[in-house]
């Protein structure tokens, strides 16, 4: 039986991405050669201290969901959306109960709550055998670490369900739990080379996997608005849910304009910048773990090996400090004079995990230069420049390693996300890499998750090359070349590295 033929008009989705430090509902229109996306709403995420414990306020990102999916009924042509798409960061989750109810607002990841996990964790499974089985990057906070610093506590005693971020906001929205597949492979519970739970690992830990509600992979359905949504958000039923690559990362990465048949390395940049490339199968090497790379699946059963490097979180925390102090400098007048500053004064190690936590970056900066023996930045334009060169700095070292690793040598390095807006950080990234590197979209993980969307509805049509091909014909980039001395990259990459 030949596949239906694509709608004559073309479709809107709306996708909602929630990102660590913002949440937005984005509408994208999809069809054959057309593909459009424009914000519906954004609204803050600002995490909440209670008690000593860093919590995310659920409840308001829920909240921001339902204004923006009333704002993007408004806004589709025809005040009809054919499908909605969840997708946010990783490896938190909410507890719920027996009848369904949140046992508890989700842990921040940034919560110290995971300090000394990881050792308990290796008590119990050498750190090679872990990542011979799940090929995850150590991070303190992965869901496995966040299990295990649990573990007897009242909330995971009485808990039936765990769902990851995005799957509980689909829950909400149509009474149907599910596990999305990119994103429970960031749990450190799921085998990379069968897309299936890495039962052995459940069974070590005690780890009981009927938590976790039946996986799921983009382009699965995922239920429909549940009836007091659909009144809540003044829409037309019925509206069903689509799976995407709720990992926002797998989104942005599907999102990724790449050619087909160039071989490419991608960053998605935000609060993190995630680089790396996509495989069609898992490294799981003992190298490839002591360079600390991941293997997190994609869409369509790829696999984004790739390294956490902190981002533009530094940039961010800085901005914040320097605002509590009354300073409050306009971001585009610092990258201005952070673009005149000299190059690579100081570079500071971006995948520190002392860089983790929030507050006091920028004294947090001058003193890991202090140490190091560099140049301590005098002003924020320095400071600025330093960020900018040490985040270039790791997008070099990242690049050359997934190449090294996996054996997969690139002609272009693809930057997507917000990062993407910021031409300094772009054109240091070409310099550092010696590669030339494609700006944009920085909506990657919209477009990504609308894509998938659009695919499962019949308005689009064709693999992931198709998917991309629709966004590079009809999406605005910016090509920057690599210039400068790669040597002065590599003095700096010894500074830091030793």
């Amino acid at each position: 039986m030949s596949p239906a033929p694509p709608p004559r008009t073309p479709l809107s989705f709306a996708a909602v991405d929630l990102g660590a430090s913002s949440g937005r509902v984005m509408v994208g229109t999809a069809g054959p050669g057309v593909l459009e996306l424009r914000e519906a709403h954004r609204f803050p995420n600002r995490p909440v201290r209670a008690g000593g414990t860093l919590y995310w306020d659920v409840l308001g990102l829920y909240r921001g969901v339902l204004d923006g999916l009333r704002k993007a009924g408004r806004a589709a042509p025809r005040g009809r959306l054919a499908s909605v798409g969840v997708d946010s960061w990783a490896v938190d989750h909410g507890l719920l109960d027996a009848s369904g109810a949140l046992l508890g607002n989700p842990v921040h990841y940034r919560d110290g709550r995971t300090a000394g996990a990881a050792e308990r964790a290796a008590a119990v499974l050498p750190p090679e055998e872990l990542y011979a089985a799940t090929g995850l990057q150590y991070q303190p906070f992965n869901t496995l670490h966040q299990l295990v610093a649990a573990r007897g506590t009242p909330a995971l005693e009485a808990a039936r369900r765990l769902l990851l971020v995005p799957d509980l906001i689909s829950y909400w929205l149509t009474g149907e739990a599910g596990t999305e597949l990119t994103n429970a492979s960031t749990t450190q519970l799921v085998d990379p080379r069968t897309g299936d739970w890495a039962r052995p690992v459940a069974k070590a830990f005690g780890i009981d996997l009927s938590l976790f509600p039946p996986l799921r992979r983009p382009g699965d359905p995922a239920g429909e608005l549940l009836g007091e949504v659909l009144e809540e958000c003044g829409l037309d039923g019925p509206v069903p849910v689509t799976a995407v690559g709720s990992h926002d990362t797998a989104s942005a990465v599907a999102g990724v304009p790449a050619e087909s048949g160039r071989a490419f390395a991608y960053i998605a940049t935000g609060t993190w910048s995630l680089a790396g490339v996509e495989l069609e199968a898992p490294v799981l090497t003992e190298e490839s773990r002591v360079a600390n790379f991941t293997n997190e699946l994609g869409v369509d059963g790829t696999v984004r090996y790739l390294r956490n490097i902190m981002g533009l979180w530094l940039l961010q925390e800085c901005l914040r400090s320097w605002e509590a102090e009354g300073l409050a400098p306009e971001l585009e007048a610092l990258l201005r004079e952070a673009a005149k500053a000299p190059a690579l004064r100081s570079v500071v190690d971006a995948g520190d995990p002392a860089f983790l936590a929030p507050g006091r970056m920028p004294a947090r900066i001058a003193e890991a230069c202090r140490r190091t023996g560099q140049p301590v930045p005098r002003d924020p334009a320095e400071t600025v420049r330093c960020v900018l060169d040490s985040l270039a700095l790791a997008h070099r070292r990242a690049v050359a390693d997934a190449q090294r690793l996996s054996g997969r040598e690139v002609e272009v390095v693809h930057i997507v996300g917000g990062g993407a807006r910021n031409e300094l950080l772009c054109r240091l990234t070409a310099d550092a890499c010696g590669l030339p590197v494609v700006a944009g979209p920085a909506e990657a993980a919209a477009f990504g998750n609308v894509l998938v969307q659009a695919r499962a509805a019949g308005a689009v049509r064709g693999d992931l090359a198709a998917l991309r091909s629709l966004l590079r014909a009809t999406r605005p980039l910016r090509h920057h070349e690599p210039m400068g001395d790669q040597a002065a990259w590599r003095r700096a990459e010894a500074a830091v590295c030793g």
